[in-house]
């Protein structure tokens, strides 16, 4: 067969055609606006060479609405698998270029391939989102496309990782694809997320807002929570995801990736030990202990701009991939508030759904008071915290750097809840509440009672914290394991790893539990 051969010519035409998605004109105007067309995002996420795709020829199947002139190959999105750093992951990028992607029923049922394939093969699913929506022409059968995709997202959940870059818009049913899967960033300026858009807001609740304060990159990051990470454009998006799927496994069988460790394992920081201030009312910044603990420059937080009392995100420690979990003094004094809470428990499950063990940095006063967190449901939230720590096998390690009061101290991965190795700081205070408020209940009458009430208040705290306000109590009873100089962290933490991370609990045998949603 001749390269002449009329079959061969008309694969090539056919090729050509998938390859320009809806022509040069298309093409400019996505360029125009800052994003990058569905091919360009693949090459950029993808290992150079290993992209292979199926179902390019297919074309959509409507017949109405002159839709028969407007047959692309490929109907609007690519779908194939290729590989990030040597390793197998299944893809789909969805073109604007092509009837402005919007969603159809062989589009649909060829995304829906891929991720079959990718949980039988045990491999991640990321989904590059820009699209429409809907493809009105089709009617309900596009709407059957998008909740086959969701009943695949939702049995994939905790089988292979999901992750979502949302480079466009994202609208009515399409968003809660995404929103079931594990991890969605979104890009600054150019892509939105929202049921119901601005001019159906406005006709609704009379409200006038923007599509980017009602559903873009920054709504969603740091007031809805819908959003775990940003990017400023399509390739730091792209370049983005390839770094957050390096500390993740391919499946929930397999371990996550352990890398080369270019830090020391038994470095010290002398830093640490002066880092926790001596006044306990004194915040000061997590991060900086988690940073210094953990490989350089291997923590990449996730939901930084929400619920920024709590930190969470994936750092390495001695080549090992890890989830970390801190209260942050520096913003509502490290109180465990709603959102909090949530943002903490979905992480915690993530990674015992993939094998990920959990470091904790515990400085929390309590549950955060008032009536908008009563009403609110902070019961109910902060028990989804407890309930995922309780849940988690994986292995968890704790660190309790300064407070640690009341049933706070119990949710923050404590040994009562199956943490495995909790270790304290001499800073550590591990009581009921904190020394003012236990001597305010205890010695009521006394005080009121005194001469100098308020000298007769300050020698009772006084007290009270050389009785309780430290670690020694609990490391007597054995609730932590040892208390440990702050400098020693890392090298305490790398060992403990090292003796646990082919430690599994087991939970008892159910269909599933019933977390408090």
């Amino acid at each position: 067969m001749s390269a002449h051969d009329p079959g061969i010519q008309r694969l090539h035409e056919l090729r050509h055609k998938t390859l320009h998605g809806g022509g040069e004109k298309r093409v400019a105007a996505q360029h125009a606006k800052g994003k990058l067309t569905a091919r360009e995002r693949l090459e950029l996420l993808l290992d150079p060479g290993s992209f292979e795709e199926f179902d390019a020829f297919v074309t959509h199947r409507c017949t109405d609405f002159g839709m028969d002139a407007q047959k692309i190959p490929g109907d609007g999105v690519i779908t194939g698998a290729g590989r990030i750093e040597g390793r197998v992951v299944y893809v789909f990028s969805q073109d604007f270029t092509v009837l402005g992607g919007s969603l159809a029923e062989a589009y649909a049922a060829r995304i829906c391939k891929i991720m079959d394939r990718a949980m039988k093969v045990g491999a991640p699913i990321i989904g590059l989102n820009d699209s429409g929506g809907a493809r009105i022409q089709e009617g309900i059968v596009s709407l059957g496309g998008y909740a086959d995709i969701f009943l695949r997202n939702t049995l994939a959940s905790g089988v292979v990782p999901q992750i979502s870059a949302v480079m466009g818009p994202c609208a009515g049913g399409a968003v809660y694809s995404p929103a079931i899967t594990d991890f969605t960033i979104m890009v600054d300026g150019t892509s939105y997320m929202f049921v119901t858009g601005p001019n159906v807001v406005k006709t609704v609740t009379h409200e006038d807002v923007s599509f980017e304060d009602l559903g873009g990159s920054r709504a969603h990051a740091a007031k809805s929570g819908v959003a775990h990470f940003t990017a400023s454009d399509d390739a730091s998006c792209i370049a983005l995801l390839r770094r957050l799927l390096s500390y993740l496994p391919a499946s929930n069988l397999d371990d996550p990736p352990k890398v080369v460790c270019q830090d020391p394992e038994d470095r010290a920081d002398p830093e640490l030990d002066s880092l926790v201030p001596v006044d306990p009312k004194k915040p000061y910044d997590m991060h900086q202990v988690i940073r210094r603990v953990v490989d350089r420059d291997s923590f990449l937080e996730v939901h930084a701009a929400y619920a920024r009392n709590m930190l969470v995100g994936f750092a390495r420690l001695g080549g090992r991939s890890v989830g970390v979990v801190g209260n942050q003094p520096a913003v509502l004094a490290g109180c465990l508030d709603i959102e909090a809470s949530r943002k903490a428990a979905r992480f915690v499950r993530f990674c015992d759904a993939f094998n990920i063990p959990l470091v904790t940095f515990v400085d929390v006063p309590g549950f955060l008071p008032g009536t908008d967190q009563e009403h609110g449901g902070i019961i109910r939230e902060g028990a989804k915290l407890l309930y995922a720590y309780c849940e988690a096998t994986v292995p968890k390690l704790t660190v309790i750097t300064r407070k640690a009061y009341g049933g706070a101290y119990d949710v923050m991965s404590s040994k009562h809840i199956r943490g495995d190795i909790n270790y304290a700081w001499p800073t550590a205070e591990i009581a009921v509440m904190g020394a003012e408020g236990a001597v305010e209940i205890i010695f009521r009458r006394e005080i009121a009672a005194a001469d100098d009430p308020q000298a007769t208040a300050a020698r009772l705290v006084q007290e009270y914290r050389e009785a309780f306000a430290h670690p020694y109590k609990a490391a007597e009873r054995g609730y932590v394991d040892d208390v440990i100089e702050p400098a020693s962290t890392r090298p305490r933490l790398i060992r403990a790893l090292s003796r646990l991370h082919r430690k599994r609990d087991l939970n008892p045998p159910k269909k599933h539990g019933n977390i408090p949603l």
